[in-house]
């Protein structure tokens, strides 16, 4: 009698009811950094609240389109895990840079078609790199970024960024409330409803504000029904050279950022990365990018927000990433729908962002306990990456005397944690050791974990 083969996690394609509430968490955990960076683009150039719109529902549309082909792909593009994309943080400073005195929207929309053209090019050398990640530079990468996202949950569970209650003690209370039903769903529900326990908290909470002023739906009843996104709605891209300079190094840092995400999700999910899946992955974000830039919105990149979910919930299965993703599309199509979701209130989120972002970190730790730290330099290197990739996090002023491509890449404590770790891994476990031999498979401590 014939017997199938067993189906890996990633692949299962759960039931409906199950693929629409783990895909709706998803994007309930992605929403606010994903239009958060047209919102923030968009009000530096000082766009009109409807440009505005049409921007967030651009980003939303390209969002799902992005996550679909990462999740589901195609030829030789998707690294077909659970992997959320959505716009990069690491480019809002050079687009407004650009968009202010480099030539507008068209100006931002040439950089980044063409950054995207670069990262769908050197995906394949990133993808022969991989060699350079082992358990100790993943981990400690990992470890920065669930540490280096704490303080955005924490700025949601105080109001938000620029909110004029930031601070009050009833934001930090309802987020608060928040974290105590996530956990208690976590600790005391059924198996299934321990999984949506991000969701069902963030329910609850909005449950909660509603009566008590937190928000209201008044956005919701002037909001269109239908919204589609039309190329070059904008203009005709620009290319200019220093644009394009500038993109193109937010390519290097996005890409480098992904690389860690990916891997991140690979150990969360038990199918490793190989070269040639975290070469897809990249070719992915580079196809996503060039269509930001084709459909006015932004670059693209894996969410590290929601590796967390992936990691906390213990779905593994990447069609509920993909079902976000069809549902971030029809948020993009459906603007009423987008705003009924962009009602929910900063301590909602940042409630059980606290979870999410410190199970990152948790992983991280848990990757580094395969790294032998006995008679080695292991230690120095997770401790001065941490640090590194930690500066930019707690004194975000901390290099703005320096060039803009420095600030690019140092800014984010993610890339800059990540090439720390890179190079001090080289350092300490590829170079010649100090009687000018090349470390080998006879020098287990330094070898293992660093090779």
């Amino acid at each position: 009698m014939a017997t199938t083969a067993p189906v890996h996690p990633v692949d299962e394609v759960p039931p409906v009811r199950q693929l629409a509430a783990f895909g709706l968490q998803h994007v309930l955990a992605m929403y606010a950094g994903a239009v958060a960076v047209p919102l923030i683009v968009g009000g530096a150039m000082k766009l009109s609240p409807a440009d505005m719109a049409y921007l967030i529902t651009a980003d939303l549309l390209v969002c799902g389109i992005a996550t679909l082909i990462q999740c589901v792909g195609f030829w030789r593009f998707g690294v077909r895990l659970p992997i959320m994309q959505g716009c990069t943080f690491a480019a809002v400073s050079p687009m407004v840079l650009i968009g202010t005195t480099g030539g507008g929207l068209p100006a931002i929309y040439g950089s980044v078609i063409v950054a995207g053209l670069a990262i769908v090019l050197l995906a394949p050398v990133f993808g022969r790199l991989l060699r350079f990640f082992p358990p100790l530079v993943t981990g400690t990468v990992i470890l920065i970024i669930g540490i280096s996202l704490l303080p955005v949950a924490g700025n949601w569970a105080a109001g938000g960024v620029g909110s004029a209650d930031f601070g009050e003690p009833k934001n930090l209370a309802l987020a608060g409330f928040v974290l105590a039903v996530v956990l208690g769903v976590q600790r005391f529900a059924p198996a299934f409803l321990s999984r949506i326990a991000v969701l069902i908290g963030i329910a609850v909470g909005l449950a909660v504000a509603v009566p008590f002023g937190f928000t209201d739906f008044g956005g919701v009843g002037d909001s269109d029904w239908v919204g589609i996104s039309t190329p070059f709605h904008f203009g005709a891209p620009t290319f200019h050279a220093s644009a394009i300079i500038s993109m193109l190094v937010v390519a290097l840092v996005t890409m480098t950022e992904t690389t860690g995400d990916l891997i991140a999700v690979g150990e969360m999910t038990d199918r490793k990365i190989e070269p040639r899946s975290l070469a897809d992955g990249l070719r992915a974000d580079g196809l996503s990018t060039v269509l930001g830039g084709v459909f006015n919105t932004f670059p693209y990149t894996a969410y590290a927000q929601n590796v967390g979910l992936v990691g906390m919930t213990r779905v593994r299965s990447r069609w509920v990433v993909a079902a976000a993703g069809g549902i971030l599309v029809l948020l993009g199509l459906l603007p009423k729908l987008g705003a009924v979701v962009a009602a929910i209130p900063a301590p909602v989120l940042g409630g059980a962002g606290l979870v999410m972002f410190g199970t990152v970190a948790a992983s991280g730790l848990r990757t580094l306990a395969q790294v032998d730290f006995k008679d080695n330099h292991n230690l120095t290197v997770v401790a001065v990456s941490v640090a590194i990739g930690m500066l930019p996090v707690g004194v975000p002023t901390v290099y703005e005397k320096f060039p803009d491509w420095f600030q690019t890449v140092m800014n984010s404590g993610i890339s800059a944690g990540c090439l720390t770790a890179i190079a001090l891994n080289l350092l300490f476990n590829h170079l010649p050791n100090k009687t000018g031999s090349p470390k080998t498979a006879a020098e287990p401590e330094a070898a293992s974990a660093g090779a």
